[in-house]
């Protein structure tokens, strides 16, 4: 839909002084963004930040990886793209910041992995853990129901005071190698001394009849550093420190009160050495489901997932799954927060700030 010019810039101002007022946004702040190959990298005041993968041999779903504090503490987890002494080794197509479903016409655009298998060094890495955790549901990841998430062409990128951002067209590929949905995805890069923020667009274009089907799998998500995972009950000798604690918008803590709800936004905080530090999800009002299912879990996975109500609700009965007619769109959008500890009061002022500022109607 066109959107005038003045009220682009309107608009652009409103966010601006509602980060402003709720952040104390500083005067001058640079976000700076470099083409590279195959990788876009973001850096705020000088200081790396996150870095978007878009190709090389084994690419087969775009992600952001890693993600840094403002202090430059890395905050999501290493594996698979990396190796941390002690960090888990489960899961290993949680890779970085990522978009995608378990259940799409039965193909799984949710288990995409990065490398063809687990590192062999990392299961024999000193203090490396693999547990017994939740089964997997949607279709199995195999060759025949693998999907790829790809770039469609090059990137464009824009630095600037206070913002910068990444546009990218995306493929949604079967295993055929034919496009089943064209994304078109920006991400906002905020600057504070602070806090990091990104903001994430998405908008999902059926070529073919594109079903996404209920299912637990999915869909918005990242995984969080090991140090940061819930805090288990009982800690097995020898096992990395886990310091997390998983709270939501209507007072919920932890994964039993967290997994499976609906809520505006969900924190994941805790502590990396002597450094307080968090990342907050949040779901937009005009985003279809709002407030949205959380596939969030203790063991660290973070995820926003608006489809799998039969899962959440344990329910047989319920059909959570959305249906996108050839040439019909869809549109989600996004925050992801990186903050000091912030307090679930202080978090609440900023999501505020996300839903006025951004609006409540998709036809914008």
């Amino acid at each position: 839909m066109h959107v005038p010019v003045r009220r682009l810039a309107l608009k652009q101002l409103a966010i601006a002084a509602a980060l402003a007022s709720s952040l104390a946004l500083p005067a001058a702040a640079q976000v700076t963004i470099t083409q590279k190959a195959d990788q876009v990298a973001v850096e705020i005041d000088g200081k790396p930040f996150t870095t978007f993968h878009t190709g090389g041999e084994s690419l087969n779903r775009v992600y952001l990886h890693p993600l840094r504090a403002a202090s430059g503490t890395v905050v999501n987890r290493s594996f698979p793209a990396g190796q941390v002494p002690g960090e888990t080794v489960d899961h290993p197509h949680h890779a970085g910041l990522f978009y995608g479903h378990g259940d799409v016409n039965g193909l799984n655009f949710w288990a995409i992995q990065n490398v063809k298998r687990a590192p062999a060094a990392a299961a024999a890495s000193p203090g490396a853990e693999s547990r017994n955790l939740p089964v997997a549901s949607g279709p199995a990841a195999t060759a025949q129901t693998l999907g790829r998430i790809v770039p469609k062409g090059p990137v464009a990128v824009k630095s600037g005071k206070t913002t910068g951002t990444i546009d990218a067209v995306l493929s949604w590929l079967k295993p055929d190698g034919q496009p089943l949905l064209t994304e078109t995805r920006k991400m906002t890069f905020h600057a504070h001394p602070e806090v990091r923020i990104i903001d994430v667009d998405l908008d999902l274009l059926a070529i073919e009849r594109a079903e996404f089907r209920d299912t637990k799998e999915g869909t918005f998500a990242l995984r969080m550093a090991t140090a940061l995972e819930q805090v288990p009950a009982a800690a097995k000798p020898g096992a990395p420190t886990r310091t997390g604690t998983l709270k939501n918008a209507q007072g919920g803590v932890g994964e039993a009160n967290v997994w499976g709800k609906r809520s505006e936004w969900v924190d994941y905080s805790g502590r990396i050495g002597n450094e307080a530090v968090g990342i907050v999800m949040m779901d937009h009002p005009a985003n279809p489901r709002h407030p949205t299912y959380w596939h969030s879990r203790g063991y660290g996975l973070h995820s926003i997932n608006p489809f799998g109500v039969r899962d959440y609700l344990n329910d047989k009965t319920q059909n959570g799954g959305l249906t996108i007619e050839p040439g019909q769109r869809v549109r989600f959008r996004y925050r992801v927060v990186i903050h000091p500890g912030w307090s679930s009061d202080k978090i609440s002022e900023l999501y505020k700030a996300y839903a006025q500022a951004s609006g409540t109607s998709s036809d914008e």
